[in-house]
């Protein structure tokens, strides 16, 4: 059983500037079945909110950990979730 999760992520490294929230998007809808957004924070941080099957969200918080992201990764905080839904696809904000 696949059932939904909200992931919520805080990718920290040289992420803003880069494309990463662009590049995030596109991974989630690659990925597809995922709802949610890219955020840039004032700290330097992006946060990335994913809600939908686990496995799809699992797959997201992988790439964000791999080698294939834009700028350079220092790491990433994640929680998980019940879905809260409210979402239209996947937005950078």
């Amino acid at each position: 059983m696949n059932e939904d999760a909200r992931l919520v992520a805080w990718v920290r490294g040289r992420v803003q500037q880069v494309g990463f929230r662009w590049f995030t998007r596109a991974n989630a809808l690659e990925i597809g079945g995922l709802r949610g957004f890219a955020l840039n924070l004032d700290d330097g941080r992006v946060q990335v909110v994913a809600e939908g099957p686990r496995e799809n969200c699992h797959r997201l918080l992988d790439w964000l950990r791999s080698d294939d992201t834009p700028g350079h990764v220092d790491g990433v905080t994640e929680i998980w979730d019940t879905p809260r839904g409210g979402y239209e696809g996947f937005a950078i904000r």
